[in-house]
């Protein structure tokens, strides 16, 4: 008999996996295979076809056919300029956001935590709202001023958040993070409504649909720039499936089995920061994906963040992928945020989730 360690913070324990020992006769190695081979064809198949669906059908045959010039091919224009952008930083935003909610959720112990915990996003928004309302029209490496400044946002809330947890402490506080999170999201929010207060209706008309989410990208520019940041975070990410197994049960558990808590908290709190506000200073606060795709992989996979890690990246991206296909199709030629359909997707989702045993 394997012993038992179910994660104490899952909403569904009688779904969690063994956290500490595999049962007999399963290979983790093989569930992770499988695990990938699912969800990565689930997520390849929304890239894939994704780009075919709009106001104007799109052939993938035609797409790829090389006896036609690019500059005559029609259906090449629209699926690698208009499309394609749109649906790469749909995947990239959706993986990032899941992978923030999978860590947040395992290092501060609490199934309700999501990217927004911590302020990260307020701060995005905030530093958003800020270019837009006092017309930044700075520009570098084609980037405009209102992803930078929400980016630049997101990590001055994460320097707050995480300075006011060590400053009393040798390690970050669980309880310091997140009533710091809370507290500061409501500052920003202050921040936010009194910038609002002093635009004039076409700033805020502009601050409005930008928090509103929206993925509306017109070049490859913003993801290659968003990129960078996301790769950081996810080579954070690399480290911790093990670790954030042994800190879910308590960080003197973990500690006692020779993990370096601090170290891997810091780890995660950088890293899953990094990944939001990236995905944030691109699509704008998308709502709900960071804290329904953990819980629905772990139904699935079990609660191995070996597991969950991946399967979390490859579903999020599907998901938003979907979601933003939605956005396109469902009111055209109208578009819809994304922000409004992840909400009133995930709403439902959540709430069914919680309730499902009642």
């Amino acid at each position: 008999m394997s012993r038992q360690a179910t994660s104490p913070w899952c909403l569904w324990p009688e779904h969690a996996d063994t956290v500490t020992t595999a049962p007999r006769g399963s290979s983790v190695r093989t569930r992770l295979l499988w695990t990938v081979a699912g969800f990565g064809a689930l997520a390849l198949a929304a890239i894939t076809l994704a780009p075919l669906a709009g106001s104007t059908d799109v052939s993938l045959a035609r797409v790829f056919d090389r006896t036609l010039p690019y500059a005559d091919n029609i259906d090449a224009q629209i699926f690698f300029v208009a499309r394609l952008p749109r649906v790469l930083a749909a995947a990239l935003v959706g993986s990032s956001l899941a992978l923030s909610g999978v860590v947040f959720q395992a290092l501060l112990r609490n199934p309700l935590a999501s990217p927004d915990t911590l302020g990260v996003s307020a701060g995005a928004s905030l530093g958003a709202m800020l270019a837009i309302t006092f017309g930044a029209d700075v520009s570098l490496f084609g980037l405009s001023a209102i992803p930078m400044a929400s980016f630049t946002g997101s990590l001055g809330a994460l320097t707050i958040v995480y300075g006011l947890s060590v400053v009393r402490r040798s390690g970050t506080s669980t309880m310091v993070l997140l009533l710091g999170g809370v507290t500061l999201t409501a500052l920003l929010s202050a921040i936010m409504g009194f910038v609002q207060f002093m635009a004039d209706f076409t700033q805020t008309f502009r601050n409005v649909r930008w928090m509103m989410g929206s993925l509306d990208v017109a070049s490859y520019s913003p993801i290659v720039a968003a990129l960078v940041p996301t790769a950081v975070a996810w080579g954070g990410f690399a480290t911790l499936p093990r670790v954030l197994d042994l800190i879910s049960l308590g960080a003197e558990s973990a500690a006692a089995r020779g993990v370096d808590v601090r170290r891997a908290e810091r780890v995660a709190l950088v890293s899953a920061s990094l990944a939001t506000g990236a995905a944030v200073s691109l699509a704008g606060p998308v709502a709900f994906v960071g804290i329904v795709v953990p819980h629905l992989v772990r139904l699935v996979v079990g609660a191995d963040h070996r597991l969950v890690l991946p399967g979390s990246a490859l579903f999020g991206a599907a998901l938003l992928i979907a979601c933003d296909l939605v956005a396109r199709t469902a009111m055209a030629p109208l578009e819809l945020p994304v922000g409004i359909v992840t909400a009133l997707v995930g709403g439902p989702v959540f709430l069914w989730l919680l309730f499902r045993r009642t």
